[in-house]
């Protein structure tokens, strides 16, 4: 039996509790160091919550497609990248401003006035806005939801561009995707089901979906802390086989060219610059949706793994590696770069994409969408260059193995784009140099019979070798870059 001190004492140790977690949760933000922003959700109301402490601070932000259309025609495919913007949270009032500066235009001079004058020359867009619902020492609390629940994709503007009708947001259809919004130290991902009411016009979305007057995908939103400033770009060469970037660059001296073109291209550093063969600090690694069925998962490996061979060729030992996409991964986290299985109601192209530092061309994450059909159009090209397909069963597996050397020089392709390589429509003619060109089968004659022996190369070009040299070779200091 307690006395009446020890009430008094057991009341004392409640209110310390009360206040102990009280302050917990005023200070949650601030106390979670290690993510790039903290966020909260209210599951009765479906809302998101972002806390931001980090005003007038650039970061990437990327919104994509997470689930699709599934049709070539109108082209909103799953894992479909959106354009990359660099951002910042500015204060004005009672408000936050999301505003994207103008990176086409600028100053690379170290005279703050002369980059000042240029930023103010040209517009900037501020994308979104948002009421500060609470302030504590520098943490603002603020209402993320109407952001994820807006069309950043362009779902409906494509939908009417490619005559299928007009659809805009149901609000009441949609809903946040709590499960894949997760944040980390240098990235934070967010998702929104988002469900688009209309009447259907046309027969492509009318193909693809259940009910064509709504059409739900699944939109994915990723805020990218912008890497380190150690990373140095590389000047474009148009003989060098790589995609640039380009801005105006109005600090320059009247003599020098005002255009300014980076290569894009990952980071890739040597442990050992001074040795001629060296790992990677950290090296590229690739990783192939789980999803994908063999033996096409073997071919694709088999593809990708090709471009090590490249950088071996100028000192690089395991630089370049591909994997299978943990099952725990999410393929759109900005952390991975994948390959993509992806499926449509017809077949369509495939493509190699890649999220990019407009700043300086560094390539953050690279991300390959390789169509499921292809290997069957492939197969049925196969068909048709054979006697007697229907009847001799015993060619079928020459036809599979046509298909499956396509898939994996389309594998090689396609990461060759996300690597930072455009295409060479030459190689068929120069010894096959390049899996950056689109190749015909090379059919030949074997006793006076079609052979697909030899329909597709094997292996990296000789040209490849030529674009990884210009645009990943290391340099030391004093070397020039431009010999």
């Amino acid at each position: 039996m307690c006395n009446f001190k020890q009430i008094k004492f057991m009341k004392f140790i409640s209110h310390l509790a009360f206040i102990f977690i009280l302050f917990s949760t005023c200070t949650l933000a601030k106390n979670n160091s290690d993510k790039f922003f903290d966020f909260s959700y209210d599951e009765s109301n479906d809302k998101i919550f972002l806390y931001v402490d980090k005003i007038d601070y650039e970061f990437m932000y990327i919104g994509s497609l997470s689930s699709g259309v599934g049709s070539n025609d109108i082209q909103l495919d799953r894992g479909q990248l959106g354009s990359e913007k660099i951002v910042k949270f500015i204060k004005r009032g009672n408000k936050l401003l999301l505003i994207e500066p103008n990176q086409k235009y600028r100053a690379s001079s170290k005279n703050n006035s002369e980059k000042k004058s240029v930023e103010q020359a040209f517009a900037k867009s501020v994308i979104f806005g948002f009421e500060i619902l609470e302030t504590d020492m520098g943490v603002y609390k603020i209402d993320l939801t109407p952001f994820l629940m807006y069309d950043r994709h362009g779902v409906s503007n494509r939908l009417k561009e490619t005559n299928q009708g007009d659809y805009i947001i149901d609000l009441s259809k949609s809903a946040i995707e709590i499960n894949n919004t997760k944040a980390f130290p240098e990235n934070i991902e967010f998702e929104a089901l988002l469900t688009f009411t209309g009447e259907a016009e046309g027969d492509w979305i009318r193909s693809v979906s259940p009910d064509p007057n709504f059409v739900s995908v699944i939109q994915h939103h990723s805020f990218i802390k912008l890497p380190d400033s150690k990373y140095k770009p590389r000047a474009f060469d148009p003989r060098s086989g790589a995609i640039h970037i380009s801005f105006m660059d109005y600090s320059v001296p009247v003599d020098e060219n005002i255009n300014k073109k980076y290569v894009i291209r990952h980071r890739l550093e040597k442990k050992n610059p001074k040795s001629k063969i060296s790992e990677a600090i950290e090296p590229i690694v690739y990783y192939l949706d789980p999803g994908t069925p063999e033996p096409i998962k073997s071919a694709l490996l088999d593809g990708a793994r090709w471009w090590n061979e490249a950088f071996e060729s100028i000192g690089f030992k395991d630089a370049f590696q591909v994997k299978l996409l943990p099952d725990d991964a999410d393929p759109m986290d900005c952390r991975y770069n994948v390959i993509q299985w992806v499926h449509r109601s017809t077949r369509g192209w495939s493509y190699g994409a890649s999220i990019v530092d407009p700043r300086t061309g560094e390539i953050i994450k690279g991300h390959v969408s390789l169509g499921s059909l292809r290997i069957r159009q492939d197969f049925l090209i196969a068909q048709s260059l054979l006697k007697n397909p229907y009847k001799n069963q015993d060619i079928s597996n020459e036809m599979l193995e046509m298909s499956l050397a396509r898939i994996r020089q389309l594998s090689a392709h396609e990461i060759g784009h996300t690597l930072g390589f455009a295409h060479n429509f030459t190689s068929s003619t120069a010894d096959r140099s390049s899996v950056m060109d689109y190749p015909h089968p090379l059919i030949t004659l074997k006793n006076n019979e079609i052979s697909l022996d030899n329909a597709y190369a094997k292996g990296i070009g000789e040209w490849d070798k030529v674009t990884v040299a210009y645009s990943y070779s290391e340099f030391l200091d004093g070397q020039n870059e431009k010999v």
